[in-house]
């Protein structure tokens, strides 16, 4: 089956949802570009978000990370990922609503913090109670990512494919967003 996508699929959520892996699945099923504007930023910055965030701090990274998606908002529609604090930003979310449709990929704390704690690259995690801390963003993030157009709660039972089969089926609900040909 063939798919018109009508408008960007931003995909929202914490880090360790799958915005990423999920995002080039659905990208590949979709057949339309996958683009992730953290990985835009540093080739933009040729750094690397935590070098950002070391040398710059959390509100320069914030501001440029606004400016990029939403020149990647106004080209042509594709599967973008962004980075987890993205969507907190009032400026984010009605620029992501207006022009796109924010999907969550909303995932509980068990299956995050067994996705993330392994991994050394989330500068936010670099505290000496990295679960403490990822509870703490959870806590305070997922009242924003509820506000979402579109919900689709992960499991660790489903693969990348699943769950990029997940979201086919909950952009269908939107013939605004996605159309079968």
């Amino acid at each position: 089956m063939g798919w018109r996508l009508k408008k960007t699929i931003v995909m929202v959520g914490m880090m360790g949802a799958g915005k990423t892996a999920v995002g080039r699945a659905l990208a590949t099923t979709l057949h339309v570009p996958f683009l992730d504007s953290d990985q835009e930023i540093e080739d933009a910055a040729t750094m690397t978000i935590a070098e950002i965030f070391e040398r710059d701090g959390e509100p320069f990274f914030r501001a440029r990370e606004a400016e990029v998606i939403q020149r990647l908002l106004e080209g042509p529609p594709c599967v973008l990922s962004t980075g987890g604090g993205a969507y907190l930003a009032d400026r984010n979310r009605a620029q992501i609503s207006d022009k796109g449709v924010a999907l969550w990929l909303n995932a509980d704390l068990d299956l995050l913090w067994n996705r993330v704690k392994h991994r050394d690259t989330r500068p936010l995690l670099k505290t000496p109670d990295p679960y403490g801390t990822l509870k703490n963003l959870y806590e305070t993030r997922v009242p924003y990512y509820s506000r979402a157009d579109l919900t689709v709660r992960s499991s660790p039972a489903y693969s990348v494919q699943d769950m990029a089969d997940k979201v086919v089926e909950t952009l269908m609900e939107r013939d605004d967003v996605l159309e079968a040909k």
